[in-house]
């Protein structure tokens, strides 16, 4: 997930043909999965499945990164991938709020996101901004890096898994720490005041790096020609950043209308990491993070029926069918010892973080903003400022930092 020289996020190049044995081999997994889902669960639950894998694909064909936009920023005052980032909230919000102030959606009951503000969504949000950086991506980078081949991001993606299942073990006691309760802008203020108030800071972050980057590169910097145009460029990509946006509010909404809540995906690694802890030795099922009903039934049950579960495989395998599509998909197995270090202690960071901070860039970031939450805009602000550490970071292990000279005039 680093930048090239011309954007704030990865553009992927073409690199030849279409990888048919891959694309092959994922769609095939992707039908059968959702047959097998839909069998043992219910049709639903297969849609949610093919839902992530729609989420991959535009994650991957946008080259849509959190990690590589925010460190951009940071370093080089590039701000396209936050402009897009506030364009996907804006749209999130004006879907989501109007509903989420009725209650319904289509008939059926839905609820957003929100989670206490305090000590430990700061603390947590601030290490999974280090993380970030060290690790290379966020939880959809990484489960979209994943898909698309990065062998470096399995090792960020298994120490995330880890990380999760400790901070889960230990979110009880950092829940204790001095907190706001959950509060929703929509409940507090209405739908219609929220949404102005939340379009209007949108405008101002845009804004800012409007005003930055001009100052420092005396443009806009934008991406390259498209390799690719028309059709071609719908299946193999690569998508405006604008466009990988504008499709990622509309999927988050659509979670929001088949699950009852918006898209997650931290809290699977915590019950894919409380599983395997189990199967090791340790008992999961005693530590307070899994003694509500429906956690614990989550914890003894099949990852299957895990709502946030099969999304991310849906993910992984959407990604992976992207790459294919666009020629991309070759994994390369050599990776760099500091970098290998980097991955597995930004993967723990993440993991840990996100459950202290209620969730991640998705969960936390954008569906809690999406859901008026006052815990979004904590986990933003604490977040970024654990980016800019984690971008001081980098160099320590031998991570890029990607910066363009500086220019003059228009």
């Amino acid at each position: 997930m680093s930048a090239t020289t011309l954007a704030a996020a990865p553009i992927p190049s073409p690199r030849g043909a279409v990888n048919a044995p891959a694309a092959l081999g994922a769609g095939a997994l992707l039908l059968a999965g959702a047959f097998a889902i839909g069998q043992a669960v219910s049709p639903r639950q297969a849609a949610l499945y093919l839902l992530g894998a729609a989420l991959g694909l535009v994650l991957y064909h946008a080259a849509f990164g959190f990690t590589s936009a925010w460190r951009v920023f940071i370093a080089d005052r590039r701000g396209e991938g936050l402009r897009a980032q506030m364009v996907m909230l804006a749209v999130a919000a004006a879907l989501f709020f109007p509903v989420l102030a009725s209650g319904t959606l289509f008939g059926q009951p839905v609820q957003g996101l929100v989670a206490p503000a305090g000590v430990s969504v700061l603390f947590g949000a601030f290490l999974f901004g280090i993380g970030m950086q060290l690790g290379g991506g966020c939880a959809s980078g990484t489960l979209y890096t994943v898909g698309g081949g990065s062998v470096r991001m399995l090792l960020t993606l298994a120490a995330f898994i880890a990380g999760s299942a400790i901070g889960a073990a230990h979110l009880h006691w950092w829940a204790a720490l001095p907190h706001l309760p959950p509060i929703s802008l929509v409940k507090e203020w209405g739908p219609w005041p929220a949404l102005a108030a939340n379009l209007a800071v949108f405008a101002a972050v845009a804004g800012l790096t409007v005003v930055l980057e001009r100052r420092r590169h005396g443009r806009l910097v934008g991406a390259g020609p498209a390799p690719r145009a028309g059709l071609a460029r719908f299946l193999r990509g690569p998508w405006p950043l604008v466009a990988g946006a504008v499709a990622l509010a509309v999927l988050n909404f659509a979670t929001l209308a088949l699950a009852g809540r918006p898209w997650g995906i931290t809290s699977a690694f915590a019950l894919w990491g409380s599983k395997a802890a189990a199967l090791i030795g340790f008992d999961p099922a005693s530590w307070p993070f899994w003694s509500a009903p429906a956690q614990r039934a989550a914890l003894e049950g099949s990852v299957l029926a895990d709502v946030t579960s099969v999304m991310d495989f849906g993910i992984v395998l959407g990604a992976l069918l992207a790459a294919a599509l666009a020629g991309r998909f070759a994994p390369n197995w050599r990776v760099p010892l500091r970098s290998a270090v980097a991955a597995v202690v930004g993967g723990l960071m993440l993991g840990y973080g996100a459950r202290l901070a209620y969730g991640c860039n998705i969960g936390a970031y954008f569906s809690g903003i999406a859901s008026g939450s006052l815990h979004g805009w904590a986990w933003l602000a604490a977040a970024f400022f654990g980016n800019v550490l984690g971008t001081r970071l980098r160099p320590l292990f031998g991570l890029e930092v990607e910066r363009l000279p500086r220019q003059t005039g228009c």
